[in-house]
């Protein structure tokens, strides 16, 4: 495995895998890895000849009250972990490489970030699209991975993807899960342990939802009330949205129909946590209007 942490070496090996004709799979992280990134890089390893694998944490994606200074970070221990499943270069970049000088063109981003995590991060999907606009020029990949866990995310990628005609295929890679149910993230480890024993209630209260609509109920704002009951009667976590909307365009549903995704964020004391269920229902099915 190659380690390189210099935008204009990563460009030049990126160039000559393209002059041999290898396709490159690319999976852009921020680090301290865990299941849920080892499935994206197989999923890589399995599609491509070349695997990169990008370790940064982006500060443009980081509201001023958030957890740039604290989020957690092991390069070491991710360093093992990439070689361990395949992958063929690792790009880890310091912040002064990436931004040497003060942005004269920031990517401001339109459609899709005015629910869920958009809503109360003002500006995060902005960073993500600036940073994601540079490690694409800089990897030059093929098809690029992207967990469905922040399923708000996959849908700006593949709105800044097709609205800059990058030709790159973007791969959305189902959430990984402990075994209780709760979705793997970076963050689960400022969970205390009484907030790791509620947090599977998340995912709980979204099978829940996807039972009931799944036994007829179309009623968004039923589909709502449940996730919130349930999570609110199973954890002393603070609920910072329950929303109902259509995928990928993310907007907000009165009634199920289509391809729906219901959608969950919570702050305990210790992290702020996501999850989502997806479900399709036929396009012209309005019961509960």
């Amino acid at each position: 495995m190659i380690v390189v942490d210099r935008i204009a070496t990563m460009q030049a090996l990126m160039r000559q895998y393209r002059r041999e004709g290898k396709t490159i799979g690319f999976v852009p992280t921020m680090g301290y890895l865990h299941d849920g990134h080892a499935a994206l890089i197989d999923r890589a390893r399995e599609e491509n000849d070349i695997v990169v694998l990008s370790i940064f944490v982006n500060p443009l994606q980081f509201g001023p009250n958030e957890d740039f200074a604290r989020y957690p970070r092991d390069f070491e221990r991710d360093r093992r972990i990439a070689g361990q499943h395949g992958v063929d270069v690792l790009f880890h970049p310091e912040v002064d490489e990436m931004y040497p000088a003060p942005l004269s063109v920031q990517a401001v981003v339109k459609a899709r970030t005015d629910v869920l995590c958009g809503r109360s991060r003002p500006g995060h999907f902005d960073g993500v699209a600036t940073v994601l606009i540079k490690l694409f020029n800089i990897v030059m990949p093929d098809r690029a991975y992207f967990g469905m866990k922040d399923a708000q995310q996959v849908a700006v990628v593949a709105g800044l993807i097709r609205d800059f005609n990058f030709p790159i295929e973007l791969v959305p890679v189902p959430t990984v899960r402990e075994t209780d149910g709760l979705a793997k993230s970076s963050r689960n480890v400022y969970l205390s342990p009484q907030e790791r024993k509620e947090a599977p209630a998340l995912y709980e209260a979204l099978k829940a939802a996807a039972a009931a609509v799944d036994r007829g109920e179309r009623n968004a704002e039923a589909i709502r009330r449940l996730v919130r009951e349930h999570i609110e009667a199973h954890t002393h976590a603070e609920i910072d949205y329950v929303e109902v909307c259509s995928y990928p365009d993310l907007t907000p549903l009165s009634a199920l129909a289509g391809t729906v995704l219901i959608a969950v964020a919570v702050r305990f004391a210790g992290a702020r946590l996501i999850d989502n269920i997806m479900v399709e229902l036929p396009a012209a099915d309005r019961r509960g209007e």
